[in-house]
Protein backbone atom coordinates (compact mmCIF):
# COMPACT_ATOMS: atom_id res chain seq x y z
CA UNK A 1 0.00 0.00 0.00
CA UNK A 2 1.54 3.36 -0.93
CA UNK A 3 0.10 6.26 1.72
CA UNK A 4 1.82 10.09 1.26
CA UNK A 5 3.41 11.66 4.25
CA UNK A 6 0.35 13.66 4.80
CA UNK A 7 -2.22 11.42 5.23
CA UNK A 8 0.69 9.16 7.46
CA UNK A 9 0.90 11.98 10.29
CA UNK A 10 -3.26 12.44 10.42
CA UNK A 11 -3.75 8.45 10.71
CA UNK A 12 -0.65 7.21 12.09
CA UNK A 13 -2.32 4.99 13.91
CA UNK A 14 -4.54 3.17 11.52
CA UNK A 15 -1.50 2.75 8.90
CA UNK A 16 0.44 1.04 12.07
CA UNK A 17 -2.54 -1.52 12.37
CA UNK A 18 -1.94 -1.75 8.86
CA UNK A 19 1.56 -2.56 8.48
CA UNK A 20 1.25 -5.44 10.73
CA UNK A 21 -1.24 -6.56 7.65
CA UNK A 22 1.24 -5.46 4.64
CA UNK A 23 3.95 -3.12 3.80
CA UNK A 24 3.13 0.84 3.94
CA UNK A 25 4.78 2.52 1.33
CA UNK A 26 5.45 6.77 2.12
CA UNK A 27 5.51 8.68 -0.51
CA UNK A 28 6.74 12.78 -0.79
CA UNK A 29 5.50 14.81 -3.79
CA UNK A 30 4.98 11.55 -5.37
CA UNK A 31 8.14 9.43 -4.38
CA UNK A 32 8.90 7.16 -2.52
CA UNK A 33 10.61 7.62 0.31
CA UNK A 34 10.18 5.39 2.91
CA UNK A 35 8.68 1.82 4.35
CA UNK A 36 6.33 1.19 7.22
CA UNK A 37 6.71 -2.52 8.26
CA UNK A 38 6.14 -5.54 10.61
CA UNK A 39 9.05 -6.63 12.77
CA UNK A 40 7.19 -9.87 12.69
CA UNK A 41 6.60 -11.41 9.18
CA UNK A 42 4.58 -14.05 10.69
CA UNK A 43 1.74 -11.68 10.74
CA UNK A 44 1.67 -10.08 7.54
CA UNK A 45 -1.15 -10.94 4.53
CA UNK A 46 -0.95 -13.28 2.55
CA UNK A 47 -3.02 -12.00 -0.67
CA UNK A 48 -1.10 -10.40 -3.29
CA UNK A 49 -3.94 -9.28 -5.79
CA UNK A 50 -3.94 -5.42 -6.07
CA UNK A 51 -7.73 -5.22 -6.29
CA UNK A 52 -8.36 -7.89 -4.16
CA UNK A 53 -6.37 -6.91 -0.91
CA UNK A 54 -7.23 -9.41 2.31
CA UNK A 55 -7.13 -7.05 4.90
CA UNK A 56 -9.40 -8.73 7.44
CA UNK A 57 -6.43 -11.52 8.64
CA UNK A 58 -3.01 -10.06 9.54
CA UNK A 59 -2.65 -13.99 11.18
CA UNK A 60 -1.71 -15.42 7.50
CA UNK A 61 1.91 -14.28 6.57
CA UNK A 62 3.49 -14.21 2.63
CA UNK A 63 4.22 -17.40 0.86
CA UNK A 64 1.24 -18.94 3.53
CA UNK A 65 -2.29 -20.12 2.55
CA UNK A 66 -5.30 -19.69 4.20
CA UNK A 67 -6.84 -23.01 5.58
CA UNK A 68 -10.74 -23.93 4.53
CA UNK A 69 -11.79 -23.82 7.82
CA UNK A 70 -10.29 -20.17 8.26
CA UNK A 71 -12.10 -18.54 5.42
CA UNK A 72 -14.93 -20.06 6.88
CA UNK A 73 -14.23 -18.02 10.41
CA UNK A 74 -13.58 -15.26 7.94
CA UNK A 75 -16.71 -15.33 6.28
CA UNK A 76 -18.50 -15.81 9.58
CA UNK A 77 -16.85 -12.48 11.02
CA UNK A 78 -17.16 -9.96 8.14
CA UNK A 79 -20.19 -8.27 5.86
CA UNK A 80 -17.75 -8.70 3.21
CA UNK A 81 -18.14 -10.86 0.17
CA UNK A 82 -15.06 -13.14 -0.27
CA UNK A 83 -14.28 -16.15 -2.36
CA UNK A 84 -11.56 -18.43 -1.63
CA UNK A 85 -9.37 -19.78 -4.46
CA UNK A 86 -6.58 -22.38 -3.78
CA UNK A 87 -5.75 -21.11 -0.54
CA UNK A 88 -6.00 -17.49 -1.17
CA UNK A 89 -8.76 -15.03 -0.28
CA UNK A 90 -10.26 -12.49 -2.32
CA UNK A 91 -12.20 -9.47 -1.39
CA UNK A 92 -14.74 -9.03 -4.13
CA UNK A 93 -15.05 -5.19 -4.82
CA UNK A 94 -18.44 -3.14 -5.70
CA UNK A 95 -19.11 -3.89 -9.18
CA UNK A 96 -19.12 -0.78 -11.92
CA UNK A 97 -22.19 0.47 -13.63
CA UNK A 98 -20.78 -1.62 -17.38
CA UNK A 99 -20.22 -5.09 -15.54
CA UNK A 100 -23.63 -5.13 -13.80
CA UNK A 101 -25.06 -3.83 -17.20
CA UNK A 102 -23.71 -6.91 -18.67
CA UNK A 103 -24.58 -8.99 -15.74
CA UNK A 104 -28.10 -7.82 -15.46
CA UNK A 105 -29.03 -8.00 -19.73
CA UNK A 106 -27.66 -11.62 -19.71
CA UNK A 107 -29.20 -12.74 -17.17
CA UNK A 108 -32.91 -11.63 -18.13
CA UNK A 109 -31.79 -13.76 -21.80
CA UNK A 110 -30.65 -16.44 -19.84
CA UNK A 111 -34.13 -16.64 -17.98
CA UNK A 112 -36.12 -16.41 -21.01
CA UNK A 113 -34.06 -19.02 -22.64
CA UNK A 114 -34.29 -21.67 -19.51
CA UNK A 115 -38.16 -20.93 -18.18
CA UNK A 116 -39.23 -24.07 -19.52
CA UNK A 117 -36.82 -25.92 -19.12
CA UNK A 118 -35.07 -28.29 -16.08
CA UNK A 119 -32.45 -25.68 -15.87
CA UNK A 120 -32.32 -22.68 -13.63
CA UNK A 121 -30.39 -19.22 -14.18
CA UNK A 122 -28.99 -17.95 -10.95
CA UNK A 123 -27.13 -14.81 -10.55
CA UNK A 124 -24.56 -13.76 -7.93
CA UNK A 125 -24.01 -12.89 -4.80
CA UNK A 126 -24.39 -16.85 -4.81
CA UNK A 127 -21.34 -19.44 -3.28
CA UNK A 128 -20.69 -22.24 -5.42
CA UNK A 129 -18.24 -24.63 -4.18
CA UNK A 130 -15.57 -26.40 -6.05
CA UNK A 131 -13.21 -29.25 -5.26
CA UNK A 132 -10.49 -30.12 -7.07
CA UNK A 133 -10.09 -33.02 -4.50
CA UNK A 134 -11.75 -33.67 -1.41
CA UNK A 135 -9.13 -31.87 0.59
CA UNK A 136 -8.94 -28.88 -1.67
CA UNK A 137 -12.59 -26.99 -1.29
CA UNK A 138 -12.49 -23.58 -3.15
CA UNK A 139 -15.86 -20.92 -3.02
CA UNK A 140 -16.23 -19.11 -5.54
CA UNK A 141 -19.61 -16.44 -6.72
CA UNK A 142 -19.18 -16.36 -10.64
CA UNK A 143 -21.36 -13.70 -12.04
CA UNK A 144 -24.16 -15.94 -13.25
CA UNK A 145 -24.60 -19.71 -13.75
CA UNK A 146 -26.79 -21.96 -15.05
CA UNK A 147 -27.84 -24.88 -12.80
CA UNK A 148 -29.47 -28.15 -14.28
CA UNK A 149 -29.42 -30.14 -11.18
CA UNK A 150 -30.61 -27.75 -8.47
CA UNK A 151 -33.05 -29.75 -6.64
CA UNK A 152 -31.04 -32.74 -6.49
CA UNK A 153 -28.03 -30.86 -5.00
CA UNK A 154 -29.53 -28.82 -2.86
CA UNK A 155 -28.00 -29.67 1.34
CA UNK A 156 -30.39 -29.04 4.55
CA UNK A 157 -29.42 -25.43 4.54
CA UNK A 158 -30.37 -25.11 0.87
CA UNK A 159 -27.29 -24.49 -0.34
CA UNK A 160 -26.39 -25.88 -3.75
CA UNK A 161 -23.67 -28.41 -3.57
CA UNK A 162 -23.18 -29.58 -7.42
CA UNK A 163 -21.50 -28.31 -9.97
CA UNK A 164 -23.19 -25.55 -12.60
CA UNK A 165 -23.44 -26.85 -16.19
CA UNK A 166 -22.57 -23.15 -17.42
CA UNK A 167 -20.48 -20.34 -16.01
CA UNK A 168 -20.47 -16.45 -16.76
CA UNK A 169 -17.90 -14.07 -15.19
CA UNK A 170 -18.04 -10.61 -16.66
CA UNK A 171 -14.25 -9.21 -15.98
CA UNK A 172 -13.12 -5.84 -14.97
CA UNK A 173 -9.28 -4.66 -14.89
CA UNK A 174 -9.01 -5.86 -11.57
CA UNK A 175 -10.66 -9.14 -11.96
CA UNK A 176 -8.83 -10.22 -15.35
CA UNK A 177 -5.66 -12.43 -13.96
CA UNK A 178 -8.66 -14.12 -11.63
CA UNK A 179 -11.15 -14.66 -14.50
CA UNK A 180 -8.60 -15.57 -17.45
CA UNK A 181 -6.38 -18.16 -15.25
CA UNK A 182 -7.21 -18.98 -12.16
CA UNK A 183 -11.16 -19.29 -12.52
CA UNK A 184 -10.22 -20.81 -16.23
CA UNK A 185 -8.22 -23.62 -14.80
CA UNK A 186 -10.65 -24.06 -11.85
CA UNK A 187 -13.86 -24.29 -13.66
CA UNK A 188 -12.13 -27.42 -16.54
CA UNK A 189 -10.70 -28.60 -13.63
CA UNK A 190 -13.90 -29.35 -11.36
CA UNK A 191 -16.44 -30.45 -13.94
CA UNK A 192 -18.23 -27.27 -15.19
CA UNK A 193 -18.88 -27.66 -19.07
CA UNK A 194 -19.17 -24.32 -20.59
CA UNK A 195 -17.59 -20.82 -19.57
CA UNK A 196 -18.05 -17.30 -20.95
CA UNK A 197 -15.61 -14.62 -19.95
CA UNK A 198 -17.63 -11.59 -20.72
CA UNK A 199 -14.89 -7.94 -21.73
CA UNK A 200 -16.81 -4.75 -21.52
CA UNK A 201 -13.58 -3.10 -22.81
CA UNK A 202 -12.92 -4.56 -25.90
CA UNK A 203 -16.99 -5.99 -26.10
CA UNK A 204 -15.56 -9.40 -27.21
CA UNK A 205 -17.03 -12.73 -25.66
CA UNK A 206 -14.82 -16.12 -25.18
CA UNK A 207 -17.07 -19.02 -25.04
CA UNK A 208 -14.94 -22.12 -23.68
CA UNK A 209 -16.01 -25.98 -23.88
CA UNK A 210 -14.85 -28.02 -21.01
CA UNK A 211 -14.83 -31.63 -21.42
CA UNK A 212 -13.04 -34.13 -19.43
CA UNK A 213 -11.38 -31.27 -17.49
CA UNK A 214 -10.04 -30.15 -20.34
CA UNK A 215 -10.67 -27.34 -23.01
CA UNK A 216 -12.24 -29.19 -26.03
CA UNK A 217 -12.54 -26.11 -28.14
CA UNK A 218 -12.95 -22.09 -27.79
CA UNK A 219 -14.42 -19.20 -29.40
CA UNK A 220 -13.82 -15.36 -29.30
CA UNK A 221 -17.02 -13.39 -30.24
CA UNK A 222 -16.72 -10.06 -31.24
CA UNK A 223 -18.87 -7.27 -31.15
CA UNK A 224 -22.35 -7.30 -33.33
CA UNK A 225 -21.06 -11.20 -33.63
CA UNK A 226 -23.93 -13.52 -32.26
CA UNK A 227 -22.88 -16.03 -29.23
CA UNK A 228 -23.54 -19.32 -29.55
CA UNK A 229 -23.35 -21.58 -26.93
CA UNK A 230 -21.69 -25.21 -26.99
CA UNK A 231 -23.68 -27.12 -24.94
CA UNK A 232 -27.33 -25.73 -25.39
CA UNK A 233 -28.06 -25.68 -28.23
CA UNK A 234 -30.35 -22.64 -29.31
CA UNK A 235 -29.01 -20.66 -26.71
CA UNK A 236 -27.60 -17.35 -29.12
CA UNK A 237 -26.84 -13.80 -27.75
CA UNK A 238 -26.71 -10.79 -29.95
CA UNK A 239 -23.20 -9.22 -28.72
CA UNK A 240 -24.22 -5.57 -28.84
CA UNK A 241 -27.47 -6.03 -26.92
CA UNK A 242 -24.66 -7.18 -23.62
CA UNK A 243 -22.76 -4.20 -23.79
CA UNK A 244 -23.31 -0.92 -23.25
Amino acid sequence: MKVNSTELQNNFGKYLMLATQEDIIITSNGTEIAKLTTMDKDIQISEKVTSYIYEDAPRYGYGKKATYEEFLQLQQESDERYEFIDGEVYLLASPKTAHQYSVTNLTVMFSNFFQDSTCTTIVSPYDIELKRTPEQINIVQPDLMVICDLEEHLDENDYYKGIPALIVEVISKSTQRKDLIHKLDLYMSCGVKEYWIVNPFNKQVTVYHFEEHNISDFITYTYNEVVNSFIFEGLLVEQRLIFR
